[in-house]
């Protein structure tokens, strides 16, 4: 691993590099949504309850809950596991849903899709009343999305296993969600060296490219007065700031990401005004969010 270029990476943040490297050492509590689709919080509560696994709400979130490190084995022993009526997702991941703001009856774009955490999300928040496309270029990954998928109740979900930048530019959509492919250093445990041992510069490099290509092509396929949440589980400018920055160069524009409701997420200051870059830490792994509007 190049620890280096990750260390160097993150001086863009000054004093808050080095609570970023303590977050990524921090042991990291595992968290699960409550599929409201198929059941609710309290019924869900009781479940954990007479399992005797101890949780706790996530501030914020009206669907998900915190447990002790190392419960997802014990976890996926459970009925409600078994039956998809939760899912086991970080809390970051369950940011960029919250923030598209899709609506029942609008027609929703999730560019890259698997394994459907996020796309699953976006359709318990419509109650199951949008249209979906989800894209997977990956056979084995398109099939555990669509597994997944009818697990969980969705739907209204169509999954296309096709490279999001060949969609047909005649397709159109209210709200698209680009959850980029990215070197996924929010995500390491540096404290387990095979968490990060693929990551390197051109890793990096290689990932900001394909995001690029991938913000050319939202904004096409965007409708005129549609909403773009770009979003990364990276902690680089390369592949956060300097990619969203794609979408404004090609007219769109960026809007401020409120985070007053979630108040315990520590935050990095960024380059890019008006987005958020989440700070790893034992609640929460590194992720970024960028918001943009199509003018009408």
């Amino acid at each position: 691993m190049e620890l280096s270029y990750l260390t160097d990476g993150l001086g863009v943040y000054g004093a808050g590099a080095v609570q970023a490297l303590e977050g990524l050492r921090a042991l990291r509590k595992t968290t699960l949504r409550v599929n409201t689709l198929k059941a609710g919080m309290e019924e869900t509560e009781e479940e954990l309850s007479r399992a005797g696994i101890p949780f706790e709400r996530a501030g914020g979130f009206t669907f998900a809950l915190k447990l002790a490190h190392g419960s997802e084995p014990e976890l996926r022993k459970l009925s409600c596991y078994q039956t998809g009526r939760i899912y086991l997702q970080s809390l970051s991941s369950m940011l960029p849903p919250l923030f598209l703001g899709a609506q029942a009856g609008e027609d929703i774009l999730d560019m890259a899709a698997a394994p459907g955490g996020k796309t699953s999300e976006l359709c318990q928040l419509t109650g199951g009343g949008a249209f979906i496309t989800a894209c997977e270029i990956n056979p084995i990954r398109a099939q555990r999305l669509r597994a997944n998928l009818e697990l969980l109740g969705c739907r209204r979900v169509t999954v296309m296993q096709q490279d999001a930048r060949k969609l047909d530019d005649f397709l159109r959509f209210d709200r698209i969600l680009l959850d980029a492919p990215c070197s996924g250093s929010g995500t390491f445990d540096l404290n387990d060296e095979s968490s990060c041992a693929a990551f390197s510069r051109k890793l990096v490099l290689n990932s900001a490219k394909l995001q690029r290509e991938l913000v050319k092509k939202a904004v096409r396929l965007l409708k005129p007065g549609g909403t773009l949440l770009y979003s990364t589980c990276s902690l680089l400018e390369e592949e956060n700031a300097q990619s969203a920055r794609e979408a404004e160069k090609l007219g769109l524009v960026p809007e401020p990401i409120d985070m007053t409701p979630f108040a315990d997420v520590k935050l990095l200051k960024g380059s890019m005004q008006g987005t958020v870059t989440v700070c790893p830490d034992e609640n929460y792994e590194g992720f970024f969010m960028a918001r943009f509007k199509k003018k009408g």
